[in-house]
């Protein structure tokens, strides 16, 4: 593994383990994508809940607005109303995050391949080690 100062670093990491790890990354990519769409409507359904609190918010503090914009579309009938609000982090509702990575289908299929094939050359070899840039390939999935 090169370094920005041009030393390496050469590991012999066991082939036994390598494998295990990357046995058990597997299990969690494929558990972690059959309920993706589970946790992902959770999560649009807490981002709709925190959109509702800033707008509660936006309106209990109107009359602090700074820096007052409209536009207003008569093709449309619409009126834009854009504002500033000074905030501090303890008063504004806290936005959810994703605690789960979102994976496209062909991204999915191209990762399980990856490691689907890596796992299949690693329990060929009769080699106890893996060197460290066969390591450095796989290193990405672990």
């Amino acid at each position: 593994m090169a370094r920005g100062n041009g030393r390496t670093i050469n590991v012999k990491i066991p082939t036994a383990k390598v494998i295990k790890a990357l046995e058990d990354r597997l299990t969690v990519i494929k558990a972690e994508y059959k309920i993706q769409d589970e946790l992902e409507a959770k999560y649009q359904k807490s981002m709709d809940k925190w959109r509702k609190e800033v707008i509660k918010f936006a309106m209990d503090n109107v009359a602090k607005a700074e820096n007052l914009r409209t536009n207003y579309r008569g093709w449309a009938s619409t009126l834009n109303v854009d504002f500033d609000l000074s905030v501090s982090e303890k008063d504004f509702p806290k936005e959810p995050e994703r605690t789960y990575q979102v994976m496209a289908a062909h991204t999915y299929k191209d990762t399980v391949d990856e490691i689907e094939n890596a796992l299949r050359i690693l329990k060929l070899t009769n080699d106890e080690t893996v060197s460290t840039s066969t390591y450095n390939s796989i290193a990405q999935y672990l």
